[in-house]
Parts: structure tokens; C-alpha cells; sequence
């Protein structure tokens, strides 16, 4: 233990503690801009470029960062001193001198720490004005916007991406007044090797790194006559939303969700859970005939295009291994524009698919040439957890006070397996449950498989099918993908089945999520509400929903068909590899 004082009072932390971390275990709030401390999902940025958090230390002539700056014995810091006020005031001044001012139609205001920062410091005037530096808008992709001008060289997006999701995707470029963190060569980032993940987006403080929004688009759709415009609704959706109207994070508001977006006039509402129930249902059958035929093993969910961009750009040498099952987000558009259009006698030319999803990556899969059925696009637009909330508060919508109403049928009806695929380990525990069932023809009593559930990188177990031992991961994060693809590679390690997520904690951790300061442990509410929906649902395997079970009676004949493959599975993963170039 180190023995220390700040602001006149002692304290004893462990040896390595920052004075930053010293302070706030002492309730002192030292204000930051650029650390970001994420410990279970092991990332940490303190470069200290924003000099937000200096202090003052005896017998020291600079002014310390304190985030990156560790205690030792018998130190005295003082936090609040008028040197380290002036010095913290100046360098914010500094900063905003170099930012653009339109906060008012910022897609960050009132998210941006930036703008907070300026609020709490009282900085009402400009006092320095000079040159600005000025950048061209990148809008190359689907997905994600980068706008440089805003960039405020914090560096967390590189961190993030080069350390924490080993993508790469993002460096910085020149020195002094014109650095810029850029892809490659300063090339646009759709010719990057970006996989649209979305997390630099979750830790960027500014509106340097966006989501690309279509929330215009969605509402002059919705207001077009000819058009039967339908939504679904992501499971990871449902326990975050409640956050952008004050309401708990993990808090289930399904029915309320369902009642406001029925107040905005969309013709149907449907729950992509439906499209989860029915990935298990067709992955299941090619997982149960890869483990057979001891064939292209381990078999790896496709779920998350994020991760499946990662593998193709990182790992071309096992792309035989992802399931050709298409995600539950296209499954589900696909399955209204065959299936449903022919029930309700509607032209699926006229049906329009919007998708409320947690993902930044989901606009950029379902923009991609070959996530179609027929010569007709499954998903039309992709609105984010934060993009519909805004929707609704443009429609006087209060998720607070508004009575909830169910799922339109027959794609409303779904199971516990379905809700968990929020979560990272969901999609792989979800898919056990019905592998099981299927390879044994034995009824699962219990359904829960804990050992693939929580926050670590990586989790391994084992399932015994009827004498078979299969061995099962469930990743997070690319940065554990990688290094679980390694072993693989190099034979290592060998498993059946394996289950990635781009976003460390799963889609509850999305790009497109509610921002939060408290992210770690807002991420786990989000993954408890998800299983305390699963607990509380009734059907808990997607091979009984009835719906699913409907479906294949009535129009896909059984699960692998050539129906099926048609509609719910695409022949080449990668055939989009262009990128749209």
C-alpha cells in the first residue's frame, strides 16, 4: 500500500493506482476527457493528451495528469489549486477553440462530454479565436460517419480499435495542429479493412464518430400512402431504450415499445426475437449435420456481421467455417417480404422493412448486394436503440406513461432462447438448447448452459449429445476472436461450435446503444434483464414456438429445405467483399 495526500487528507491505495483513481475512491470528481477506464472488457485509454485532469504535485514543476500519473509514498497532490484551475479552464478553452460550434444540430448534443465539460466549467464566450483546421466528411459507408473536424485527439477510437478489437482500422496522421486519426492512407472508410463494429462510435466523446442516420428517410416512408411500412425490434433493444427516457437500464419495456412505435404509425410491429427463434432453428440443423459428417468444424454463428467482416479481412483461410444462415435481422425481413406479403396479399415491392437494432453494423449488413430474396432488399433501414428513441420523442411519445400492447402476429411470437441472442453467449446457449433436443431426440430439462454466459472474453464448456462430447466457446470482443481464431489456425485449440460477438458483453454493448458513463455496469443490467425475461417467457427452446413451427408447415416445408435456403440462408457469406466499392 502507498501512503499519500490529496487535498489535505490521507489516504493508502495499492501500489500502480493513479492519482486519478486515488482521488474518486476519495469522491473527489477530477474532471477527464480523454481517460476511459473499462476494466472487465480490459480496455483502458490514459495517453493524457487532454490535460483535462492535471493536478498539482508537491515538489513537481509541471502540473501532473493524474490518469496517467501513479501515486507514490508520502506524495501530496492538491486537485483544486488556482494554477490547476486556470491550467484546466485553458485547455478546454484551447480545445473548443479548434471545434466547430453547431452544437444545436450536432448529432451529439447533449451526449457530448465535450459540450457537458464546457457547461460545468461555466465557458459561455469564445476567448481564443484563430485558425481552425478543416477536414473532408467521410460518408463513404451505410454505417458510420467520421467527421474529423470534430475529432478532439483523445485517441480513445484508436485504442479501442487497435487494442481492444485489433481491427486497425484507425491511426493517427502528422503532428501538431494538423494530426488526424484516419484509416489507411487517409483513405475513405469504406475501403478500410473497418468492420463497422461501432465501438469507436460508443467511446468517442464528441461527433467525431457517428452512426449514419436514416430517421428521415423512415418518417417520409411512414407518411407515404403507398406504402406498408413494417418494423421488428431487436432483443438488446428492449432493456436499453427505457435509459433515453430516465427509466433503469435492464428495465424490460417491450409492450411500451410496441405501443409507441404503433403511435407512430407503422402498419406492423414485429419482434426480430422471431428471426432469432428461427436462426436456431436452421442453424441447428447444419450445426447437428457438421457434427455428424465431423465436417468444416468448429461451425461459427453468423449472427454479427461485425465479426463476420473481421474474419474475412483477418482470417480469409477459415471463411468455410461461418454458417450460411443469414442473421436474424435479415431472416425476419426476409420472412415479411415472402411469407407474410403473400398472406396479406401485399406486394412486397410496397413493404418497406425498418429495423430498430443495437448495431451500427446491422446498417452496413443490410445495405450489402447480397442480403436479398428474390431481386428484392430484406431490410430497408436500420434505425439505432438512440435513433428511434429520438423518433419517439419527435412523436410526443413517452415511454414512461403509455400502456403496453403486444407484438403483431404471426412474427410477434417468440421464446426465451430468442430474447438471449442480446447477449454474448445467448446465441450459442440458445442453439444448445434446440441442438440438444434434435441430436438426442431426449427432452432438456434444464435449459440454462451458465457456464457461456457473462462478461469474460471467453468462456468454454463442454455438451454431452448422447455419448458426443461437444466443445463449445462463446467470445466477445474481436480482440478474443482473434486470438481464439489463432489457435484454431495453428491447431491449438479445436472446438465444435463457437459463438462471436464483435461487441465485448454482446449487442447489449452495441455501437447504436444508449451512450453511458457507468458502462461496464450498465452493460450487465442490460444482460440481467435479458435473462430475467427468459426466465419469465414460457417457451424457452425456439424449436417450439409455434409460430416457427407454423411457418414450416405452411410455407418452408422443414428446416434446410430448399425453400429455406432460398429465403434464410445466402450462398456465399462473402460475396459482398467489395464492400460496395
Amino acid at each position: 500500500m502507498i501512503n499519500l495526500t490529496i487535498d489535505g487528507q490521507q489516504i493508502s491505495v495499492p501500489e500502480g493506482t493513479t492519482i486519478l483513481e486515488a482521488a474518486r475512491s476519495m469522491h473527489l470528481d477530477i474532471p477527464t476527457l480523454c481517460y476511459l477506464n473499462l476494466e472487465k472488457i480490459k480496455y483502458l485509454n490514459q495517453v493524457a493528451s487532454c490535460r483535462i485532469c492535471v493536478v498539482e504535485v508537491e515538489g513537481r514543476r509541471n502540473l501532473a495528469p493524474s490518469c496517467a500519473t501513479p501515486v507514490a509514498e508520502g506524495m501530496k497532490v492538491v486537485t483544486n489549486s488556482k494554477r490547476v484551475l486556470s491550467s484546466r479552464r485553458k485547455n478546454l478553452e484551447l480545445i473548443i477553440s479548434n471545434h466547430p460550434f453547431d452544437c444545436l444540430v450536432c448529432a451529439k448534443s447533449t451526449d457530448c462530454e465535450l459540450q457537458r465539460l464546457v457547461w460545468e466549467f461555466g465557458i459561455n464566450t469564445q476567448r481564443y479565436d484563430g485558425e481552425r483546421s478543416e477536414h473532408a466528411i467521410d460518408r463513404s459507408s451505410s454505417a458510420l460517419k467520421r467527421d474529423p473536424n470534430k475529432c478532439i485527439m483523445c485517441r480513445r477510437c484508436e485504442t479501442m480499435c487497435n487494442e481492444v478489437q485489433t481491427v486497425g482500422a484507425l491511426t493517427a496522421f502528422g503532428r501538431g495542429f494538423n494530426t488526424i486519426v484516419a484509416p489507411a492512407e487517409k483513405e475513405p472508410i469504406v475501403n478500410s479493412n473497418c468492420v463497422f463494429c461501432g465501438q469507436c462510435v460508443s467511446v468517442c466523446p464528441t461527433a467525431a464518430l457517428t452512426g449514419i442516420g436514416y430517421i428521415q428517410e423512415v418518417w417520409a416512408a411512414l407518411f407515404n400512402p403507398k406504402k406498408t411500412v413494417i418494423v421488428q425490434v431487436a432483443p438488446a433493444v428492449r432493456v436499453a431504450v427505457g435509459e433515453e427516457f430516465g427509466m433503469a437500464a435492464g428495465e424490460a419495456v417491450t409492450g411500451k415499445l410496441v405501443a409507441g412505435l404503433r403511435r407512430l404509425g407503422f402498419n406492423a410491429i414485429f419482434d426480430t426475437t422471431f428471426g432469432a427463434d428461427l436462426t436456431v432453428v436452421e442453424e441447428s440443423k447444419e450445426i447437428i449435420e457438421r457434427i455428424e459428417k465431423n465436417e468444416n468444424l468448429p461451425i461459427l454463428t453468423s449472427c454479427c456481421p461485425g465479426w463476420i467482416n473481421f474474419l474475412e479481412h483477418s482470417f480469409p483461410n477459415l471463411k468455410y467455417m461461418p454458417s450460411t444462415c443469414k442473421s436474424p435481422q435479415q431472416m425476419t425481413g426476409a420472412i415479411i417480404k415472402t411469407y407474410y406479403a403473400e398472406k396479406m396479399g401485399i406486394d412486397p415491392k410496397d413493404i418497406v422493412v425498418v429495423s430498430v437494432m443495437p448495431c451500427i453494423a446491422k446498417k452496413y449488413e443490410a445495405a450489402l448486394p447480397n442480403e436479398e430474396t428474390y431481386g428484392i432488399r430484406d431490410v430497408d433501414y436500420v434505425l439505432t436503440t438512440r435513433e428511434v428513441a429520438k423518433m419517439l420523442k419527435e412523436g410526443s411519445v413517452d415511454l414512461r406513461h403509455i400502456q403496453e400492447e403486444e407484438f403483431d402476429n404471426p412474427l410477434g411470437q417468440s421464446t426465451g432462447a430468442g430474447v438471449i441472442f442480446g447477449g454474448t453467449g445467448g446465441v450459442l446457449e440458445a442453439a444448445l438448447r434446440t441442438v440438444y433436443e434434435k441430436a438426442t431426440g431426449k427432452t432438456l430439462e434444464d435449459v440454462n448452459f451458465t457456464a457461456v454466459r457473462g462478461l469474460n472474453g471467453m468462456r468454454i464448456a463442454e455438451v454431452d449429445l448422447d455419448g458426443r462430447l461437444v466443445r463449445v466457446a462463446a467470445v466477445a470482443g474481436l480482440g478474443n476472436a482473434r486470438k481464439v481464431l489463432e489457435k484454431i489456425e495453428s491447431g491449438e485449440e479445436k472446438f465444435d461450435i463457437i459463438e462471436i460477438m464483435a461487441c465485448p458483453g454482446g449487442c447489449v454493448n452495441g455501437g447504436g446503444q444508449p451512450y453511458a458513463e457507468e458502462r461496464e455496469e450498465i452493460i450487465e443490467q442490460r444482460l440481467s434483464g435479458l435473462y430475467q425475461l427468459d426466465r419469465n417467457t414460457k417457451i424457452r427452446k425456439s424449436h417450439l414456438n409455434p409460430a416457427i413451427q407454423a411457418l414450416y408447415q405452411e410455407y418452408l416445408g422443414e428446416a434446410g429445405s430448399h425453400k429455406a435456403h432460398e429465403i434464410l440462408h445466402v450462398t456465399d457469406l462473402f460475396s459482398a467483399a467489395v464492400k460496395q466499392k
